[in-house]
């Protein structure tokens, strides 16, 4: 006899593996990656019309260490800037140079004569130019004081300034300035009358002050006061961080070699003691004394 069937078994538990459920998760992550990515896409495009923040600036703000600056390194130091008062503290004086000079009484006559002159070689036309305009080291990027001095003795004058620059144009006009007398050496240029001027041009030494130096000599052959004239002229220049001295020694009756060295040697001293803080030195006694007679 046949058996009846009996009631139909439940249906069994349907069972994920584990590799299963890893395969339906990322398909998964990928597409809602995918969504972010293409919203974000939109964002940028529309904020380009709409004033938001450009693509960079979202990256930054995001970043936790964005807008942050880097500490400056403990091993970078930086020259301090000259104010105005300590340019004028740092120049030199009449008492600096002994007996028989004295502050200036104005611009000499042959400075017009002897020094404004035109030539068609660039570096020599430059040489002129600065000397003129007293601005052979270019324009000082900060604070500068011009001080002027006569030797009431052979009528030499002595321009002398200091100002703070920009280093590395500072350091290309000193590398021009030692080159000069290679290229200028000697030179012709029609002075302002239209007569003519011949320039000679040296190399001359200094003693070693400063972190670099350059001094020249010219000897300007022409006419000044309708009668012919010698020139002599130093130009002396120190560098002390980014910061300088110049000057300008020069006469028709010569000039003391020894008066431009002296004048760069304590007018560099001066400049140091001023850019670390300090009194300029005191000038020696004998100067003192000399200064007052």
């Amino acid at each position: 006899m046949t058996r009846p069937p009996g009631p139909p078994a439940p249906p069994r538990p349907l069972r994920l593996s584990r590799r299963r459920t890893v395969l339906v998760l990322v398909p998964a992550l990928a597409a809602s990656a995918l969504l972010t990515t293409a919203g974000c896409s939109a964002g940028d495009g529309a904020g380009a019309g709409s004033g938001a923040a450009p693509k960079g600036d979202a990256a930054a703000s995001a970043s936790p260490v964005a807008g942050q600056l880097p500490s400056p390194s403990p091993s970078v130091t930086v020259a301090p800037t000259l104010t105005e008062a300590q340019v004028k503290s740092a120049l030199i004086s009449n008492k600096d140079l002994g007996k028989g000079w004295k502050p200036t009484q104005g611009g000499a006559t042959w400075r017009d004569a002897l020094l404004k002159g035109k030539t068609d070689i660039a570096d020599c036309q430059r040489l002129l130019d600065g000397l003129y305009a007293e601005d052979l080291l270019g324009e000082p990027a900060g604070a500068r004081a011009v001080r002027g001095l006569d030797d009431k003795d052979d009528g030499a004058q002595v321009r002398y300034q200091v100002g703070a620059y920009d280093r590395a144009a500072l350091d290309a006009s000193l590398a021009w300035l030692k080159a000069v007398p290679g290229k200028c050496g000697q030179f012709t240029a029609t002075d302002v009358k239209g007569g003519e001027l011949t320039v000679l041009v040296t190399a001359t030494p200094l003693p070693g002050v400063g972190e670099a130096r350059e001094s020249l000599r010219l000897k300007v052959y022409g006419e000044s006061g309708g009668s012919s004239a010698v020139l002599t002229l130093d130009f002396a220049a120190v560098r002390v961080g980014d910061s300088a001295l110049s000057l300008t020694n020069g006469g028709l009756d010569g000039v003391s070699a020894n008066s431009t060295r002296q004048a760069a040697q304590l007018g560099t001293q001066r400049l140091q003691d001023v850019l670390a803080g300090k009194k300029p030195a005191a000038r020696p006694a004998n100067q003192e004394a000399d200064a007052e007679s």
